[in-house]
């Protein structure tokens, strides 16, 4: 071999490169001269043999090889690289002196890509190499495009499909299927298939409606996609497939559709997919009844049906009685399982409810009489589309309590269920959905005042309470969810030194345009147990603000969160309140928990050990209301309480003899000697002031300083006292005292 290179210039390695093969010296050079001149970087070789150990190590551009060598001749050579890894699709031109038929056939035969016969014609062989090598590329990036197409329909299951439709021997035509689509519908690469048989795997009952609706389109000359179901051949991933096929119809030069081109691709995945995720969205993870949102969707479905219809419909609203103390007894988990097992006992008592929803659609005949649903935590609905009178309604009610009387087995123990039930119809007690389910909720709570375990169909006037009460009563339950619930602010000052030393929270309902104090919502809220998920609220609405304050004007004191003791017997109360402070990089002793006096005294035992657990992290407790129960004093020592807050009727009563004064001293005279700090609240004058700074209470909180605000108003006027700070923060009359804004209405 004799390797022979043009010297390289700037753009050399832009050169197409050649191996060129002749054993004719005088005819390599000429050759060799001929391809430098014309932009070729040109490698010698001057037999077959030679050639095929520097392809060995080296992959040329284009290969040109002489016919006539002596030992491996050209076509020998041909066939052996052919054979080589990677050299299939290099272009090959065949030098010949022969142009009879025989050798030009012999040179396609072995792999030539094409042949010249030699001549002095430089040009035409540079021009027809070019056209060998523009060709090669355009073949490889199609071999590429066709590589990465297969290689994509195999990942989306897809494969191409043609369908001639002029085939003279088969009237239904001819039908052509890539590899990846024989693979999609099952078929073994190797066999010819048919429309019939592609008919075959379509299930029988869909069969006659795939073939209607095929020949509407063919008739019509439109794109076809349709999605069908067929049998599965590969039975270890399912019973059956869906199969989309999707066909654009492609016509001859006398504009007649002859064929039609597309896909066919398995979505059986993505069905899959689409039908968990509507699951998920419509249905109740735990019992796997419809959630909220489904039930209204099969109630507007019922309603219309009924509209058109002038029929009754019923809808019963389920609320399981004193829920929540099973949680907070024996935990989450055996609150799930009680709610599972109500689940399945509200599908017993509806006729025929095998699977766990009903859709409405076969019910709107008749044929089934309604839907059960849990619409919320301890929330349970029943739709009865068509009844022919409230006595219905009723009987379907006494059923589900009647499913009831047994006990669940939830943790271990026996644990018996109750619900209260209200019953709304259709069209008497609301036109709509929302309506119907308002009247329901209505009725539900008047069942709670009537003692619980009962049923209460929905009036106007309800028994024991006024409509409006029982409003305000089912809309509590939707504040939270709403983001209707607030915290107020009022200062708490260290008189002697004229200071700010913390901030009691205080909670509002923005009901509207109406803020509903706290003395019309709480009770209620201990009543109905959402008094757990309020106070977790409070302790993280108070955080963000402490934060927020901190970030201000460097507020570093407490925030007093009055906590009942409902709450302090659950086990998540450290986590949760630590996690709040965690999540705005504040300290634990941030917050300070407030707890009433009776609330300490009845629930001490139960509660000890999560006040230590706090206390060890740093929490410091304050006894609200202090004097109006009657605490155990020993007991209260051994307690890790930090302060007492005098009540607020001892304050009042300062001015009106000896007693609430003498009281209040020995209040103050308690706290030191358990080393207790002391505050009194609900302060409203100076008189007040001064003869509480002369028993020795120094801080204080109430009207005379500020009303309960806002966050951003207290942060107002605290900044400038903050920056003045020989303002006082007491004056000779409360008309002196500190700039307040005006309140919203109803705010106290």
């Amino acid at each position: 071999m004799t390797p022979v290179g043009a010297s390289p210039g700037p753009d050399s390695t832009d050169r197409p490169k050649v191996l060129l093969v002749d054993d004719d010296e005088v005819n390599l050079m000429l050759v060799h001269a001929a391809l430098h001149q014309f932009g070729f970087d040109v490698t010698d070789a001057t037999d077959g043999e030679s050639a095929l150990m520097l392809l060995g190590r080296w992959v040329p551009d284009l290969i040109v090889l002489d016919a006539r060598m002596p030992g491996l001749d050209g076509f020998e050579t041909c066939r052996e690289l052919r054979r080589m890894y990677g050299f299939e699709n290099v272009p090959v031109l065949m030098l010949t002196g022969l142009d009879d038929e025989a050798s030009i056939n012999r040179a396609y035969q072995v792999g030539a890509t094409d042949f010249f016969v030699k001549s002095n014609q430089w040009s035409l062989l540079a021009g027809r190499l070019r056209y060998m090598l523009r060709s090669s590329r355009t073949t490889l990036e199609l071999k590429r495009s066709k590589d990465k197409l297969v290689m994509a329909q195999h990942l989306a299951a897809m494969g191409s499909l043609d369908w001639h439709l002029r085939d003279d021997h088969n009237p239904l035509g001819s039908v052509s299927l890539s590899e990846q689509a024989l693979q999609v519908l099952g078929f073994p690469i190797d066999v010819t298939v048919s429309l019939r048989d592609m008919m075959r795997l379509v299930v029988q009952k869909d069969r006659r409606q795939f073939l209607r609706s095929l020949r509407w389109m063919v008739h019509n000359t439109s794109v076809i996609d349709l999605t069908v179901t067929v049998y599965n051949a590969q039975a270890q991933t399912g019973k059956y497939r869906h199969i989309q096929v999707v066909a654009e119809p492609e016509f001859d030069e006398f504009s007649r559709c002859v064929n039609y081109g597309g896909i066919v691709q398995d979505i059986t995945e993505r069905r899959n997919s689409e039908k968990n995720l509507q699951r998920v969205q419509q249905y109740d993870k735990l019992t796997e009844l419809p959630n909220r949102q489904h039930m209204r969707d099969l109630m507007d479905r019922a309603l219309e049906s009924a509209r058109r219809r002038g029929q009754s419909s019923a809808m019963l609203l389920i609320d399981l009685d004193r829920f929540n103390k099973i949680n907070d007894t024996l935990g989450h988990s055996a609150g799930d399982e009680l709610l599972l097992e109500v689940g399945h006992r509200l599908r017993g008592c509806m006729q025929g409810a095998d699977e766990p929803a009903l859709d409405v659609s076969p019910l709107l005949g008749g044929s089934l009489p309604g839907a059960v649903g849990r619409i919320g935590g301890d929330e349970f609905a029943i739709l009865l589309p068509v009844v022919s009178d409230e006595a219905e309604a009723v009987c379907m009610a006494r059923r589900v309590m009647d499913s009831l009387r047994e006990p669940v087995h939830a943790a271990g123990q026996e644990v018996f269920a109750t619900a209260s039930i209200g019953i709304a119809l259709y069209p008497r007690d609301g036109g709509s959905v929302d309506e119907l389910m308002r009247s329901a909720d209505v009725a539900m709570y008047a069942a709670k005042q009537q003692g619980r375990n009962t049923s209460m169909v929905y009036h106007l006037s309800q028994s024991g309470r006024g409509l409006e009460r029982l409003e305000l009563e089912t809309a509590l339950h939707k504040a939270l969810e709403r983001d209707e619930l607030l915290l107020y602010y009022q200062p708490q000052i260290d008189v002697q030194h004229n200071r700010l030393v913390g901030v009691e929270a205080l909670m509002r309902w923005k009901r509207g345009d109406q803020i509903v104090p706290p003395g019309s919502f709480i009770d209620m809220a201990e009543e109905t147990g959402l008094i757990v998920p309020m106070s977790e609220w409070a302790l993280r609405e108070a955080a963000r603000q402490a934060a927020i304050w901190r970030d201000a004007f460097g507020f570093s004191e407490t925030i007093a969160v009055n906590v009942p003791a409902r709450v302090f017997m659950r086990s998540d109360l450290l986590s949760g309140l630590r996690d709040a402070v965690e999540a705005h990089g504040l300290p634990p002793s941030t917050i300070q928990l407030e707890i009433t006096e009776n609330s300490l005294r009845e629930e001490e035992s139960r509660i000890l050990s999560t006040l230590h657990a706090l206390n060890d992290i740093g929490v410091q407790f304050s006894v609200d209301d202090f004097g109006t129960g009657y605490s155990n004093l020993r007991r209260m020592a051994e307690l890790p309480i930090a302060e007492i807050k005098i009540d607020r009727s001892f304050v009042v009563d300062l001015g009106s003899g000896p007693k609430p004064a003498m009281l209040i001293a020995t209040i103050v005279a308690l706290a030191r000697n358990m080393g207790l700090r002391v505050i009194a609240e609900g302060v409203e004058t100076s008189s007040q002031v001064r003869e509480l700074m002369s028993l020795g209470c120094h801080l204080m909180q109430g009207y005379y300083f500020s009303r309960p605000v806002p966050g951003d108003q207290l942060q107002a006027w605290a900044i400038r006292h903050l920056q003045n700070a020989d303002m006082p923060l007491v004056a000779d009359d409360a008309t002196a005292a500190l700039p307040v804004t005006t309140p919203l209405p109803g705010v106290t």
